[in-house]
């Protein structure tokens, strides 16, 4: 179970470390203030909306499938399918707004700052699954 969890960590640091690395080498932080949301670029504003809800929907949603009388290896498998959807949303977002829109750089460091707070904890899991170690 352990090692489950630790590898769920791992993928989770790649996915943040990735990002970090896409933003520190493409972003344009002298700019990051400079964001100006006219009739135009309105539709990139509700991107990181957008991916909030639906990376919450989808991992709500995964979640869903598991039984009252699954094994807790079962559980977590689908607890880590679910984690990964989530991030991979969240992810694309970020890289949606570093590569088709660059003024709107704060929006992907929140983006990404969120996908931070999402690290796997080994008390949040087992809450979540309801298991008792």
């Amino acid at each position: 179970m352990d090692q489950k969890i630790k590898t769920l960590k791992i993928i989770h640091l790649a996915l943040v470390a990735g990002v970090t690395l896409a933003f520190t080498i493409l972003g344009n932080f002298k700019t990051i203030f400079d964001m100006v949301i006219d009739n135009s670029s309105l539709f990139y504003a509700f991107i990181p909306a957008i991916a909030y809800v639906t990376s919450n929907f989808m991992f709500k949603n995964i979640l869903r499938k598991i039984q009252n009388d699954t094994s807790n290896d079962e559980k977590l498998a689908i607890y880590q399918t679910a984690s990964i959807a989530r991030w991979a949303i969240i992810e694309a977002a970020c890289f949606l707004m570093l590569i088709l829109k660059p003024d709107f750089l704060l929006l992907g460091v929140i983006l990404l700052i969120y996908l931070i707070l999402l690290a796997p904890k080994k008390t949040q899991i087992f809450q979540t699954l309801d298991i008792r170690s």
